[in-house]
């Protein structure tokens, strides 16, 4: 796989990553994660996403190569969500207002300094 365009990552630091052609078939196939979401940045794809949504939207989508460890990431994540990293665009975030973003900048904040990619 080459440079991860998007990270799930789960509250114990679990993640699962995706390259950009990945990513974009992803995105593509479910909707860009809407129907899952619970919070997001305006100008990229970093969010936080629900997990039994995000699961059901898995299961409804046309099949994807990264849908079986996505669904075991949200299945095991020890909170209800799991937040989305957009790794190929530099964003500040200027415009994420809502609550969503705090816990989305802790969780990412300390997982980056921490875990390692899950397979």
């Amino acid at each position: 796989m080459g440079t991860a365009a998007l990270a799930f990552v789960d509250d114990d630091g679990h993640r699962v990553e995706l390259d950009a052609p990945e990513a974009e078939s992803l995105m593509a196939l479910a909707g860009s994660l809407d129907a899952a979401t619970v919070s997001a940045c305006p100008d990229c794809r970093s969010r936080v996403v629900a997990v039994v949504a995000l699961v059901d939207l898995l299961e409804a989508a046309p099949p994807h190569p990264s849908s079986v460890q996505l669904a075991a990431l949200a299945d095991d994540a020890p909170t209800l969500h799991i937040y989305v990293m957009d790794r190929e665009r530099r964003c500040s975030h200027p415009r994420w207002r809502d609550p969503g973003f705090e816990e989305w900048a802790d969780v990412v904040a300390e997982q980056e300094r921490e875990s390692p990619p899950r397979r």
